[in-house]
Protein backbone atom coordinates (compact mmCIF):
# COMPACT_ATOMS: atom_id res chain seq x y z
CA UNK A 1 0.00 0.00 0.00
CA UNK A 2 1.24 3.47 -0.86
CA UNK A 3 0.27 6.70 0.85
CA UNK A 4 1.48 8.81 -2.07
CA UNK A 5 -1.38 9.87 -4.39
CA UNK A 6 1.13 10.84 -7.07
CA UNK A 7 1.94 7.16 -7.59
CA UNK A 8 -1.69 6.16 -8.13
CA UNK A 9 -4.09 6.22 -11.04
CA UNK A 10 -4.85 9.72 -12.40
CA UNK A 11 -8.48 10.49 -13.16
CA UNK A 12 -9.12 12.32 -16.41
CA UNK A 13 -10.75 11.92 -19.83
CA UNK A 14 -8.63 8.81 -20.49
CA UNK A 15 -9.81 7.03 -17.35
CA UNK A 16 -12.34 4.18 -17.53
CA UNK A 17 -14.14 3.74 -14.20
CA UNK A 18 -16.49 1.07 -12.90
CA UNK A 19 -18.81 1.75 -9.95
CA UNK A 20 -20.34 -1.32 -8.31
CA UNK A 21 -23.63 -0.58 -6.55
CA UNK A 22 -26.22 2.12 -7.12
CA UNK A 23 -26.74 3.20 -3.53
CA UNK A 24 -26.14 6.75 -2.42
CA UNK A 25 -22.36 6.43 -2.27
CA UNK A 26 -22.22 4.69 -5.65
CA UNK A 27 -24.32 7.38 -7.28
CA UNK A 28 -22.19 10.11 -5.72
CA UNK A 29 -19.01 8.39 -6.93
CA UNK A 30 -20.40 8.10 -10.45
CA UNK A 31 -21.24 11.81 -10.53
CA UNK A 32 -17.83 12.82 -9.20
CA UNK A 33 -15.98 10.56 -11.63
CA UNK A 34 -17.95 11.98 -14.53
CA UNK A 35 -17.22 15.53 -13.40
CA UNK A 36 -13.52 14.64 -13.33
CA UNK A 37 -13.82 13.55 -16.95
CA UNK A 38 -13.75 9.77 -16.59
CA UNK A 39 -15.97 7.45 -18.59
CA UNK A 40 -18.24 5.68 -16.11
CA UNK A 41 -20.09 2.38 -16.03
CA UNK A 42 -22.34 1.67 -13.03
CA UNK A 43 -23.31 -1.90 -12.14
CA UNK A 44 -26.46 -2.45 -10.08
CA UNK A 45 -28.09 -5.86 -9.82
CA UNK A 46 -31.51 -4.41 -9.03
CA UNK A 47 -32.19 -1.45 -11.31
CA UNK A 48 -35.44 -0.68 -9.49
CA UNK A 49 -33.45 0.84 -6.60
CA UNK A 50 -32.09 3.63 -8.79
CA UNK A 51 -33.97 6.95 -8.46
CA UNK A 52 -35.51 8.28 -11.65
CA UNK A 53 -33.58 11.54 -11.47
CA UNK A 54 -30.30 9.63 -11.32
CA UNK A 55 -31.10 7.43 -14.32
CA UNK A 56 -32.10 10.56 -16.24
CA UNK A 57 -28.82 12.22 -15.28
CA UNK A 58 -26.87 9.10 -16.29
CA UNK A 59 -28.55 9.00 -19.69
CA UNK A 60 -27.80 12.66 -20.36
CA UNK A 61 -24.23 12.39 -19.04
CA UNK A 62 -23.14 9.32 -20.98
CA UNK A 63 -22.95 7.05 -17.92
CA UNK A 64 -23.66 3.42 -18.79
CA UNK A 65 -25.83 1.44 -16.34
CA UNK A 66 -25.88 -2.37 -16.42
CA UNK A 67 -28.24 -4.49 -14.33
CA UNK A 68 -28.44 -8.12 -13.26
CA UNK A 69 -25.61 -10.37 -12.10
CA UNK A 70 -22.12 -9.01 -12.64
CA UNK A 71 -20.13 -10.57 -15.49
CA UNK A 72 -16.37 -10.60 -16.17
CA UNK A 73 -16.83 -8.68 -19.43
CA UNK A 74 -18.35 -5.77 -17.52
CA UNK A 75 -14.95 -5.12 -15.90
CA UNK A 76 -12.72 -5.32 -18.98
CA UNK A 77 -10.30 -2.42 -19.60
CA UNK A 78 -11.27 -0.60 -16.38
CA UNK A 79 -8.64 1.65 -14.79
CA UNK A 80 -10.53 2.31 -11.56
CA UNK A 81 -13.08 0.22 -9.66
CA UNK A 82 -15.25 1.76 -6.91
CA UNK A 83 -17.10 -0.93 -4.91
CA UNK A 84 -20.08 0.11 -2.81
CA UNK A 85 -19.64 -0.47 0.94
CA UNK A 86 -21.93 -3.50 0.71
CA UNK A 87 -20.02 -5.14 -2.18
CA UNK A 88 -17.27 -7.32 -0.71
CA UNK A 89 -14.09 -7.02 -2.76
CA UNK A 90 -13.60 -10.77 -2.37
CA UNK A 91 -16.72 -11.36 -4.49
CA UNK A 92 -15.54 -8.98 -7.22
CA UNK A 93 -11.92 -10.07 -7.66
CA UNK A 94 -12.79 -13.42 -9.31
CA UNK A 95 -14.48 -11.43 -12.09
CA UNK A 96 -11.33 -9.43 -12.88
CA UNK A 97 -8.72 -10.42 -15.44
CA UNK A 98 -5.54 -11.58 -13.61
CA UNK A 99 -2.66 -9.18 -14.18
CA UNK A 100 -4.98 -6.49 -15.53
CA UNK A 101 -6.84 -5.54 -12.37
CA UNK A 102 -7.95 -1.92 -12.03
CA UNK A 103 -7.06 0.14 -8.98
CA UNK A 104 -9.76 -0.60 -6.40
CA UNK A 105 -10.69 2.31 -4.17
CA UNK A 106 -13.54 3.26 -1.86
CA UNK A 107 -15.80 6.18 -2.70
CA UNK A 108 -14.29 7.87 0.37
CA UNK A 109 -10.79 7.43 -1.06
CA UNK A 110 -11.89 8.84 -4.41
CA UNK A 111 -13.32 11.94 -2.74
CA UNK A 112 -10.37 12.33 -0.36
CA UNK A 113 -8.00 12.70 -3.32
CA UNK A 114 -10.02 15.69 -4.54
CA UNK A 115 -9.92 17.66 -1.28
CA UNK A 116 -8.05 20.95 -1.05
CA UNK A 117 -6.49 20.70 2.38
CA UNK A 118 -9.65 20.45 4.48
CA UNK A 119 -8.78 18.70 7.76
CA UNK A 120 -10.50 15.36 8.37
CA UNK A 121 -11.61 13.98 11.73
CA UNK A 122 -12.45 10.32 11.09
CA UNK A 123 -14.15 7.89 13.47
CA UNK A 124 -14.41 4.13 13.28
CA UNK A 125 -15.10 1.22 15.63
CA UNK A 126 -17.39 -1.74 15.97
CA UNK A 127 -19.97 0.21 17.96
CA UNK A 128 -20.69 3.80 18.90
CA UNK A 129 -19.15 5.41 15.82
CA UNK A 130 -22.28 7.16 14.53
CA UNK A 131 -23.08 8.78 17.88
CA UNK A 132 -19.43 9.71 18.44
CA UNK A 133 -19.04 11.21 14.97
CA UNK A 134 -22.22 13.23 15.51
CA UNK A 135 -20.93 14.38 18.90
CA UNK A 136 -17.68 15.46 17.24
CA UNK A 137 -19.63 17.51 14.70
CA UNK A 138 -21.74 19.06 17.48
CA UNK A 139 -18.63 20.03 19.49
CA UNK A 140 -16.91 21.51 16.43
CA UNK A 141 -20.04 23.49 15.56
CA UNK A 142 -20.35 24.69 19.16
CA UNK A 143 -16.86 26.12 18.70
CA UNK A 144 -18.15 28.07 15.71
CA UNK A 145 -16.58 25.93 12.96
CA UNK A 146 -18.20 25.12 9.61
CA UNK A 147 -18.48 21.32 9.64
CA UNK A 148 -19.31 18.70 7.03
CA UNK A 149 -20.72 15.56 8.66
CA UNK A 150 -20.73 12.48 6.47
CA UNK A 151 -19.22 9.21 5.34
CA UNK A 152 -20.94 6.07 6.59
CA UNK A 153 -23.31 8.26 8.60
CA UNK A 154 -25.33 8.99 5.47
CA UNK A 155 -23.80 11.69 3.25
CA UNK A 156 -20.94 10.44 1.03
CA UNK A 157 -17.79 12.54 1.02
CA UNK A 158 -18.12 12.77 -2.77
CA UNK A 159 -21.26 14.86 -2.26
CA UNK A 160 -19.18 17.40 -0.35
CA UNK A 161 -16.62 17.52 -3.17
CA UNK A 162 -19.40 18.02 -5.72
CA UNK A 163 -20.97 20.76 -3.57
CA UNK A 164 -17.58 22.49 -3.37
CA UNK A 165 -17.40 22.43 -7.17
CA UNK A 166 -20.81 24.14 -7.21
CA UNK A 167 -19.70 26.91 -4.87
CA UNK A 168 -20.08 25.56 -1.32
CA UNK A 169 -17.53 27.29 0.95
CA UNK A 170 -14.67 25.13 2.18
CA UNK A 171 -15.48 23.51 5.53
CA UNK A 172 -13.30 24.09 8.57
CA UNK A 173 -13.49 20.38 9.41
CA UNK A 174 -14.83 17.20 7.86
CA UNK A 175 -16.24 14.80 10.48
CA UNK A 176 -16.46 11.35 8.88
CA UNK A 177 -17.79 8.05 10.16
CA UNK A 178 -15.99 5.24 8.33
CA UNK A 179 -16.80 1.52 8.30
CA UNK A 180 -14.44 -1.38 7.76
CA UNK A 181 -16.08 -1.83 4.35
CA UNK A 182 -14.98 1.65 3.30
CA UNK A 183 -11.57 1.54 4.94
CA UNK A 184 -10.64 -1.77 3.33
CA UNK A 185 -10.10 0.00 0.01
CA UNK A 186 -8.74 3.32 1.28
CA UNK A 187 -5.07 3.71 0.34
CA UNK A 188 -4.04 7.35 0.83
CA UNK A 189 -6.61 8.63 3.35
CA UNK A 190 -4.77 10.68 5.98
CA UNK A 191 -7.02 12.13 8.70
CA UNK A 192 -5.67 14.93 10.83
CA UNK A 193 -7.39 13.12 13.72
CA UNK A 194 -8.33 9.43 13.59
CA UNK A 195 -10.38 7.77 16.33
CA UNK A 196 -10.87 4.04 16.92
CA UNK A 197 -13.43 3.44 19.67
CA UNK A 198 -13.36 -0.34 20.03
CA UNK A 199 -13.08 -3.62 18.14
CA UNK A 200 -15.14 -6.76 18.61
CA UNK A 201 -16.36 -9.57 16.37
CA UNK A 202 -18.49 -8.11 13.58
CA UNK A 203 -19.11 -8.45 9.85
CA UNK A 204 -17.50 -11.87 9.76
CA UNK A 205 -20.03 -12.68 7.06
CA UNK A 206 -18.19 -10.04 4.97
CA UNK A 207 -14.57 -10.18 6.09
CA UNK A 208 -12.52 -13.36 5.79
CA UNK A 209 -11.65 -13.37 9.51
CA UNK A 210 -11.00 -11.10 12.49
CA UNK A 211 -7.46 -10.40 11.26
CA UNK A 212 -8.81 -8.90 8.04
CA UNK A 213 -11.47 -6.97 9.98
CA UNK A 214 -8.89 -5.43 12.33
CA UNK A 215 -6.52 -4.63 9.48
CA UNK A 216 -9.34 -2.84 7.67
CA UNK A 217 -10.05 -0.70 10.73
CA UNK A 218 -6.36 0.10 11.17
CA UNK A 219 -6.09 1.46 7.65
CA UNK A 220 -7.47 4.65 9.17
CA UNK A 221 -4.03 5.26 10.69
CA UNK A 222 -1.70 3.91 7.99
CA UNK A 223 -0.96 7.24 6.28
CA UNK A 224 -0.80 9.40 9.40
CA UNK A 225 2.51 10.85 10.61
CA UNK A 226 3.73 12.62 13.74
CA UNK A 227 1.74 15.75 12.85
CA UNK A 228 -1.51 13.77 13.19
CA UNK A 229 -3.40 12.53 16.24
CA UNK A 230 -4.60 8.96 16.80
CA UNK A 231 -7.20 8.42 19.54
CA UNK A 232 -7.87 4.90 20.82
CA UNK A 233 -10.27 3.31 23.27
CA UNK A 234 -8.78 2.03 26.53
CA UNK A 235 -9.28 -1.60 25.52
CA UNK A 236 -6.94 -1.22 22.56
CA UNK A 237 -3.67 -0.59 24.40
CA UNK A 238 -0.75 -2.12 22.55
CA UNK A 239 -2.51 -2.13 19.19
CA UNK A 240 -0.95 1.13 17.93
CA UNK A 241 2.54 -0.19 18.64
CA UNK A 242 1.74 -3.57 17.11
CA UNK A 243 0.41 -1.93 13.95
CA UNK A 244 3.24 0.65 13.77
CA UNK A 245 1.04 3.75 14.14
CA UNK A 246 3.23 6.82 13.51
CA UNK A 247 0.81 9.49 14.76
CA UNK A 248 0.75 10.87 18.30
CA UNK A 249 -1.36 8.39 20.31
CA UNK A 250 -3.76 9.15 23.15
CA UNK A 251 -6.28 6.89 24.90
CA UNK A 252 -9.60 8.28 26.07
CA UNK A 253 -10.83 7.57 29.60
CA UNK A 254 -14.48 6.42 29.58
CA UNK A 255 -14.73 7.10 33.31
CA UNK A 256 -13.43 10.66 33.28
CA UNK A 257 -16.78 12.08 34.44
CA UNK A 258 -16.12 15.11 32.28
CA UNK A 259 -19.66 15.19 30.85
CA UNK A 260 -22.13 14.54 33.68
CA UNK A 261 -25.00 16.47 32.06
CA UNK A 262 -26.37 14.68 28.99
CA UNK A 263 -29.66 13.46 27.55
CA UNK A 264 -28.18 10.25 26.11
CA UNK A 265 -28.92 6.90 27.76
CA UNK A 266 -26.17 4.70 29.16
CA UNK A 267 -22.59 4.91 30.48
CA UNK A 268 -21.22 4.03 27.03
CA UNK A 269 -22.36 7.46 25.85
CA UNK A 270 -20.19 9.10 28.50
CA UNK A 271 -17.33 7.18 26.87
CA UNK A 272 -18.43 8.37 23.43
CA UNK A 273 -18.51 11.98 24.62
CA UNK A 274 -15.04 11.68 26.14
CA UNK A 275 -13.71 10.13 22.92
CA UNK A 276 -15.21 12.96 20.88
CA UNK A 277 -13.70 15.53 23.22
CA UNK A 278 -10.20 14.05 22.93
CA UNK A 279 -10.53 14.19 19.14
CA UNK A 280 -12.00 17.70 18.98
CA UNK A 281 -9.41 19.26 21.29
CA UNK A 282 -7.04 19.07 18.33
CA UNK A 283 -9.33 21.53 16.53
CA UNK A 284 -9.29 24.02 19.40
CA UNK A 285 -12.64 23.08 20.93
CA UNK A 286 -12.88 24.30 24.52
CA UNK A 287 -14.26 22.11 27.28
CA UNK A 288 -17.01 24.68 27.88
CA UNK A 289 -18.24 24.41 24.29
CA UNK A 290 -17.87 20.63 24.30
CA UNK A 291 -20.01 20.37 27.44
CA UNK A 292 -22.65 22.64 25.93
CA UNK A 293 -22.77 20.47 22.81
CA UNK A 294 -23.16 17.28 24.86
CA UNK A 295 -25.85 18.78 27.07
CA UNK A 296 -27.94 19.76 24.04
CA UNK A 297 -27.30 16.55 22.07
CA UNK A 298 -30.28 14.20 21.73
CA UNK A 299 -30.18 10.49 20.97
CA UNK A 300 -29.96 9.60 17.30
CA UNK A 301 -32.75 7.59 15.70
CA UNK A 302 -32.49 3.84 16.29
CA UNK A 303 -29.70 4.18 18.89
CA UNK A 304 -31.20 3.72 22.35
CA UNK A 305 -33.88 6.13 21.21
CA UNK A 306 -36.71 6.85 23.64
CA UNK A 307 -39.91 6.27 21.66
CA UNK A 308 -42.60 6.64 24.31
CA UNK A 309 -43.58 5.90 27.89
CA UNK A 310 -47.05 4.41 28.26
CA UNK A 311 -48.61 3.29 31.53
CA UNK A 312 -45.20 3.52 33.17
CA UNK A 313 -43.48 1.31 30.55
CA UNK A 314 -40.63 2.86 28.56
CA UNK A 315 -40.25 1.84 24.90
CA UNK A 316 -36.71 2.13 23.50
CA UNK A 317 -35.60 1.64 19.91
CA UNK A 318 -32.05 0.33 19.52
CA UNK A 319 -32.48 -1.19 16.05
CA UNK A 320 -28.89 -0.17 15.28
CA UNK A 321 -27.90 -2.88 17.78
CA UNK A 322 -26.78 -5.40 15.16
CA UNK A 323 -24.10 -7.25 17.14
CA UNK A 324 -23.76 -9.15 20.40
CA UNK A 325 -21.29 -6.52 21.61
CA UNK A 326 -23.85 -3.76 20.98
CA UNK A 327 -26.43 -5.73 22.95
CA UNK A 328 -24.05 -5.81 25.93
CA UNK A 329 -23.87 -2.03 25.82
CA UNK A 330 -27.65 -1.69 25.50
CA UNK A 331 -28.44 -3.95 28.46
CA UNK A 332 -25.90 -2.24 30.69
CA UNK A 333 -27.59 1.10 29.97
CA UNK A 334 -30.67 0.41 32.12
CA UNK A 335 -31.22 0.22 35.84
CA UNK A 336 -34.85 -0.90 35.39
CA UNK A 337 -36.14 -4.34 34.30
CA UNK A 338 -35.91 -5.05 30.57
CA UNK A 339 -38.16 -7.05 28.30
CA UNK A 340 -35.92 -7.68 25.32
CA UNK A 341 -36.92 -7.96 21.66
CA UNK A 342 -34.19 -9.73 19.65
CA UNK A 343 -33.65 -11.79 16.52
CA UNK A 344 -32.92 -11.46 12.82
CA UNK A 345 -29.99 -12.45 10.62
CA UNK A 346 -27.30 -13.47 13.12
CA UNK A 347 -23.79 -12.23 12.29
CA UNK A 348 -21.86 -14.16 14.93
CA UNK A 349 -20.75 -13.54 18.49
CA UNK A 350 -20.90 -15.13 21.95
CA UNK A 351 -24.57 -15.19 22.96
CA UNK A 352 -23.85 -17.56 25.85
CA UNK A 353 -21.40 -15.01 27.24
CA UNK A 354 -24.29 -12.62 27.80
CA UNK A 355 -25.75 -14.84 30.53
CA UNK A 356 -24.66 -12.65 33.50
CA UNK A 357 -26.08 -9.48 31.91
CA UNK A 358 -29.31 -11.22 30.95
CA UNK A 359 -29.83 -12.54 34.46
CA UNK A 360 -29.14 -9.12 35.95
CA UNK A 361 -31.23 -6.96 33.61
CA UNK A 362 -33.75 -8.99 31.60
CA UNK A 363 -37.14 -10.33 32.73
CA UNK A 364 -38.02 -12.04 29.45
CA UNK A 365 -36.90 -12.31 25.83
CA UNK A 366 -39.21 -12.07 22.85
CA UNK A 367 -37.59 -13.39 19.67
CA UNK A 368 -38.81 -12.66 16.15
CA UNK A 369 -37.75 -13.43 12.61
CA UNK A 370 -34.61 -15.39 11.82
CA UNK A 371 -32.00 -17.14 13.98
CA UNK A 372 -34.61 -18.57 16.34
CA UNK A 373 -32.68 -21.81 16.91
CA UNK A 374 -29.44 -19.95 17.68
CA UNK A 375 -31.02 -17.72 20.31
CA UNK A 376 -33.16 -20.40 21.90
CA UNK A 377 -30.19 -22.71 22.24
CA UNK A 378 -28.17 -19.98 23.96
CA UNK A 379 -30.85 -18.42 26.17
CA UNK A 380 -33.82 -20.78 26.36
CA UNK A 381 -32.92 -22.24 29.74
CA UNK A 382 -31.76 -18.94 31.29
CA UNK A 383 -35.01 -16.99 31.37
CA UNK A 384 -38.50 -16.96 29.82
CA UNK A 385 -37.97 -16.96 26.05
CA UNK A 386 -40.66 -16.91 23.38
CA UNK A 387 -40.69 -16.61 19.58
CA UNK A 388 -43.13 -14.92 17.23
CA UNK A 389 -43.11 -14.49 13.51
CA UNK A 390 -42.71 -10.73 13.46
CA UNK A 391 -41.91 -7.66 15.52
CA UNK A 392 -45.54 -6.58 16.00
CA UNK A 393 -46.54 -9.90 17.56
CA UNK A 394 -43.55 -9.86 19.91
CA UNK A 395 -44.35 -6.33 21.02
CA UNK A 396 -47.94 -7.33 21.80
CA UNK A 397 -46.74 -10.35 23.80
CA UNK A 398 -44.19 -8.40 25.84
CA UNK A 399 -46.57 -5.55 26.49
CA UNK A 400 -48.89 -8.02 28.16
CA UNK A 401 -46.04 -9.04 30.49
CA UNK A 402 -44.75 -5.52 31.27
CA UNK A 403 -45.33 -3.68 34.52
CA UNK A 404 -44.84 0.01 35.39
CA UNK A 405 -41.13 0.72 35.65
CA UNK A 406 -40.16 -1.80 32.96
CA UNK A 407 -38.44 -1.16 29.63
CA UNK A 408 -39.43 -2.84 26.39
CA UNK A 409 -36.21 -2.69 24.42
CA UNK A 410 -35.73 -3.45 20.75
CA UNK A 411 -32.06 -4.50 20.61
CA UNK A 412 -31.93 -7.33 18.05
CA UNK A 413 -28.18 -8.14 18.13
CA UNK A 414 -28.55 -9.08 14.45
CA UNK A 415 -28.75 -7.53 11.03
CA UNK A 416 -32.25 -6.86 9.72
CA UNK A 417 -32.00 -8.53 6.33
CA UNK A 418 -34.27 -11.46 7.13
CA UNK A 419 -37.37 -9.22 7.19
CA UNK A 420 -36.30 -5.63 6.45
CA UNK A 421 -34.15 -3.73 3.96
CA UNK A 422 -32.04 -2.30 6.78
CA UNK A 423 -32.00 -1.46 10.49
CA UNK A 424 -33.66 1.89 9.75
CA UNK A 425 -36.75 0.21 8.34
CA UNK A 426 -36.80 -2.18 11.31
CA UNK A 427 -36.60 0.69 13.79
CA UNK A 428 -39.28 2.65 11.97
CA UNK A 429 -41.54 -0.41 12.12
CA UNK A 430 -41.01 -0.61 15.88
CA UNK A 431 -41.80 3.08 16.27
CA UNK A 432 -44.97 2.59 14.23
CA UNK A 433 -45.98 -0.47 16.26
CA UNK A 434 -45.49 1.38 19.56
CA UNK A 435 -47.56 4.25 18.23
CA UNK A 436 -50.41 1.87 17.47
CA UNK A 437 -50.57 0.58 21.04
CA UNK A 438 -53.67 1.71 22.92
Amino acid sequence: MTCNPALLTPINADTAAIVVGGGRSGRAAAKLLRRLGASVRLLEKDLSVLPEDFTAWAASSGVEILGGEHKPEYFLDADILIPSPGAAVSTIRPLLTPGEEPEIMAETELAWRQLEGEPVLAVTGTSGKTTTTSLCAAMLEAQGLDVFLGGNIGTPLSEYVLARAEGRPKADALALELSSFQLQTCTTLRPRVALLLNISANHLDYHRDMKEYIESKMRLFRCQDASCLAVFGPGLRGLPEHMNVKARVVYFDPDSGRFPDMQLIGPHNHANAEAAWQACREFGVTLENARRAVKEFKSLPHRLERIAEKDGVLYVNDSKCTTVEALKVALASFDRPVLLMAGGKFKGGDLEGLAPLLKEHVKAVGLFGGSRDIFEKAWGTLLPTSWDENLHKVLTRLRGMAKPGDVILLAPATSSYDQYKNYLERGDDFRRAVGELN
